[in-house]
Formats: C-alpha cells, structure tokens, sequence
C-alpha cells in the first residue's frame, strides 16, 4: 500500500496526523513499507508540504505512532517528533442511550385455543418481544406479546437470568400489557423509564428493543413522520399514533421509544409491511400510555378506552347543512346510527348534529383542532376519557340547540374482537357443533384473510350489525360431527341460527337451555338461508354421547355454560 499525504501548510493539521498514526500501526518504519502497486495512471507525486517539506511516518521508541516533519531546502531542519495523539475513549465514541438498561426482553409461552375444535387447545408455541421497566416495579410491554399466555419470562440487558414474571393487566384495545416481577433481584441496579411530552413533527426518535436478526439490544432511528388517529389492529380500534420512518421488525413489538432527551415517547407495536411502502412504523404515543396506566391504577385493572357508540357522517355538503336546519356558522357532524347498547341510546336520536364535545366545536369533517397546525379527529377527545366519566354534548335537533350530559361506556360488539383470555363456548347435540362467532374464530376458520374469504352474510354482520343487547352473540353450527343420527346434514357449516322450536335464539347459553329443557317430540333448529334441521329429541340426545365418546370429546357443552 503506498502511503502518501500532501498537508496544505507548514502547520501540523488533525486530519493529517490521524491518518499518519493509522498507517504507522500498520507499517512500523518507512524503510519496512511495501514499494508502490503498479497501477494503469501515472504514479503518484510525492506530497508537498510548504516549500519541499515531505512527510514520513515511523515509530516511536515506545511504539507510540509518531509523525515525523522535515524541511528541505539549503537549510534543512532535522526531524521533529510530534507527540503521539491519545486514542479516544470508548465513552466518547459510543453515544449511550439513556435507559436503555430499563430495556428487557420479553419470552412467552403462548397456548391459542382451538376455536375449530373448541374443547381443546392448539400446541403451544413460544415468541420474544421487548418491554422495559417504568415506576411502582412494573413492566411494559404489548398484548399482543402475550396474549394467550402460560409462561412469561424477562431478562434484562447484559444478564443470564431469566425472571418469571407475572401478567397484571392486558389492553387489548390499547395493544398495552403491565407485567410485574416478585424476584427483588430482578429490581437491583435499574432505573425505571421516564415518560415524555407527545413529540411534535420532525422530533428524532429512537427505537430499542431486541428485534430479529440477533440476540442482543437494537436501536434504531428515525423521525415523527406523522400523528393521527390510526388503526391498532391487535385491537380492532382507533387510537391517536404516531407514525415515524425508524425500521420496527419482528421482535421490536413493546419496546420503548426515546425522545433526544432520553425521555420514552411512546412504544412501538405495528409496522407496515406493503410492496409500495418503505420504513412506515407505528408508535402508541404516551397520552395512550397514560390513560391505560391510569385506568389500571384507578379500578385495580384495565377496564377500556370509551367510545361514543354512533357512528356519524360528515355535513361539509351546503345543501344537506341547509336541509338539516344548520345556520352559516353551525358546524358539526350528523348521527346516522346509535348503538342500543349504549348509554346514549335513551337521549340522542337519529339525524341529530353533533356542535361539540366538552366544550370544543366540531368541524363538518369531524375533526377539533389539535395543536398549532394540526386537526384531528374528535373521536380523539372521547378516548381521552375513562369508562364511567360524564361528557357534555351540545346537539342541534329541529333548528333547536339541546345540552346532554352523557355517561360513556366500551363499545359492545355482536362480534367482538378478542375473548379476554377465556376459552370458546361450545355446545354439542347429535354431533352438531354450536359456537358463539369472534373475530379469532373467523380468523381460525378461514386464516389472516377472513375478511375476504369468510361468508358475505357473516362479514355483513361482523361490519355492520350492532348488538341489541349486552348478552346478544351470534350463534352458529360450526360443523357436523358425522353419525348415523344427522344423515343429509354434514355439508352445513359456519351457518347461523335464528330460533330453535320458534324461538328467538339471543345467545349460546340461551339455546343450550331450551334445547336441554326440550320436551317436545322434535328439535327444530331455524338456520340461516331459509335451512332447517329437524330431530327426534329422545334419540338426538341419546346418540349424543357415543359421538363424545368417538371423538374424544370430554363433555357435550363448555364449562362456561354448566354454570
């Protein structure tokens, strides 16, 4: 390698020596250096410094590298030794960032049960994810993370021990899980993370966690990208997020992200992975955070994020503003649907505008202001409440203003999104299977993609029916265990039922019940599409125990429903 380094002046420069000390660890004298590589362009001139003044490198007596300069011309200057640089330290290389010890990693066992095959469960699995300690000797992670879990461990960073650690609070809305430790070891030398203010747009970020691709601690940066109301969808919900350009892979999920002053922002949780996009991960931003840390801290465990429980449409049409009897300087959104399970459903009335919440006027796009710049959606004010708060709203109905001061309450769904960690109901007669339908049954049923590949009519009710009761499932004959019994009746599956014996079937519970308490000759079952299924009593409920004992079934209904 041929080592040559022309220097502008006389004058020593940084760089110059820097570079000179690199190469003289490699080639302890010049007289030791490897003659220059022949090369296709002319050879090199020898470096210049000042008039004639070359530069040569060589050791010290101490090994120390030194740069030696000497002057040519009619008076020449003997070489001068100029004293070794010291090497940087580590600390000054490395930026450290803060907290980063409050980072651990997040083992779990997961045993998912078998919505298809509902008395057993699916063989357990185990995944790592990242979590890091705030105050009161609590850990944070995502639901996700450890959702459906029978053992969860955590090890801090720079540590071979493996704490057991206990499940205090899962937010499957929020995607927040709380964890605690009961080893005093586990809390020795850590200082707990400090949240900060929601970042604005352009703030740097930095994620830490333990993603794939290795075993150790990660980082990763980037900035706020954008803040909106977003899509959580462990959840199934809509929540404020921040969306930021930092990498979020696999394995990041419940690690903390830190603002430039080491103050924990927010926690990443989902990333979006599509052909046309690059490097768009989601942050839960600390306001989500709070409130579910709150929540738990207020009622002794996680009780939900409120929603209003309409569903409205925006009023930016002039003539439709005008036929809703809204003045110039009216704004709001109209009700189209109110749910009746909702405290609401008593005061507010379809066609009602909504003018504002607590105080704050509502656009006719459905937004409040947010901060300087920046407009949101008003559900984002909802959600700042907590379940069993009071919120005032002002409502034009005929031309005519009215106050309401409403109670708000979680929304109750037809079919929910998550069953909170208990196992599936089931009920079996005469090898007909009978299920209460959840987003993780259709997601069982007809994998990640159940939204285009489930039944229309069950998608139609997932969508857009609402419950008309806190106790209303949506029953259906998951499959037909085949015997002698139900001939002519094996091809129904995921079909709905309406009523059994001309009742109205509300729930699984409910139809379980009546066709226990049956007396009647014949069970008859109204099915969805205009199908029925008729049988004998008596010899239905005989032959329901040999296709328990055939299939290995240990009891004809789940345990939920013996109660």
């Amino acid at each position: 390698m041929d080592f040559q380094i022309s220097v502008p002046g006389a004058a020593d420069s940084a760089a110059a020596t820097a570079t000179a000390a690199t190469y003289a660890d490699l080639y302890p004298s010049a007289s030791d250096q490897p003659s220059p590589r022949r090369g296709r362009g002319r050879p090199r001139k020898p470096g210049k410094l000042g008039d004639g003044a070359a530069v040569s490198s060589r050791a010290g007596e101490n090994g120390d590298c030194v740069l030696a300069v000497s002057h040519g011309g009619a008076n020449a200057e003997p070489l001068q030794l100029i004293p070794p640089v010291p090497p940087p330290r580590w600390d000054d290389v490395v930026k450290v960032v803060p907290s980063m010890d409050a980072v651990v990693k997040v083992f779990c066992v997961h045993t998912e049960p078998n919505f298809s095959l509902p008395w057993q469960r699916k063989r357990q699995y185990s995944s790592s994810s990242s979590g890091f300690i705030i105050a009161g000797r609590r850990v944070l992670t995502n639901a996700h993370s450890v959702e459906h879990y029978t053992q969860v461990k955590l090890k801090k960073r720079g540590s071979d021990t493996k704490y057991l650690a206990t499940v205090l609070a899962i937010g499957n809305e929020c995607d927040i899980a709380m964890l605690t430790v009961n080893d005093n070891e586990f809390w020795e030398g850590v200082s707990p993370v400090e949240f900060g203010l929601l970042p604005a747009l352009q703030d740097a970020v930095t994620v830490v966690g333990y993603p794939i691709g290795g075993d150790t601690i990660s980082v990763t940066s980037g900035v706020v990208s954008r803040m909106e109301i977003l899509s959580y969808v462990h959840g199934s919900t809509e929540l404020l997020g921040l969306q930021i350009d930092a990498a979020i892979n696999s394995g990041n999920s419940g690690g903390p992200a830190f603002n430039d002053k080491g103050k924990c922002v927010g926690i990443a949780f989902q990333s979006l992975k599509h052909e046309d996009v690059e490097n768009i991960g989601y942050v839960i931003p600390t306001p989500v955070i709070m409130h579910f840390i709150t929540d738990y801290e207020k009622n002794g465990e996680y009780t939900g994020f409120p929603t209003l429980g309409i569903e409205w449409q925006k009023m930016e049409n002039p003539d439709l503003r005008k036929a809703m009897g809204m003045s110039a300087d009216q704004k709001g959104v109209r009700i189209r649907r109110i749910e009746p399970t909702a405290p609401e459903f008593q005061l507010l009335r379809q066609s009602d505008i909504i003018l504002s919440f607590d105080g704050i006027d509502i656009a006719n796009d459905g937004t409040v202001p947010f901060r300087h710049g920046e407009r949101i959606g008003f559900s984002y004010l909802v959600s700042q409440k907590y379940t069993g708060d009071n919120a005032a709203i002002k409502v034009l109905r005929n031309s005519n203003i009215l106050d309401f001061n409403i109670k708000l309450a979680t929304s109750r769904r037809l079919i929910p999104a998550h069953i909170r960690g208990r196992p599936p109901s089931y009920y079996i007669i005469a090898g007909f299977v009978f299920s209460a339908v959840s987003v993780p049954y259709l997601r069982s049923e007809y994998g990640k993609d159940y939204e285009y590949d489930a039944p229309v009519k069950l998608l139609d009710k997932h969508l857009h029916h609402m419950a008309q009761s806190e106790d209303e499932q949506l029953v259906v004959v998951s499959q037909v265990l085949v015997a002698d019994i139900n001939i002519g009746y094996e091809d129904i599956v995921n079909t709905q039922v309406l009523a059994f014996n001309g009742r109205l079937v509300r729930n699984l519970r409910n139809l379980a019940r009546m066709v226990e308490g049956c007396t009647q000759e014949y069970l008859k079952f109204d099915l969805e599409y205009q199908q029925i299924v008729v049988l004998q009593t008596k010899t239905a409920k005989a032959a329901t125990l040999d296709i328990l004992t055939t299939h290995c079934i240990p009891s004809a209904m789940s345990d939920d429903l013996k109660a």
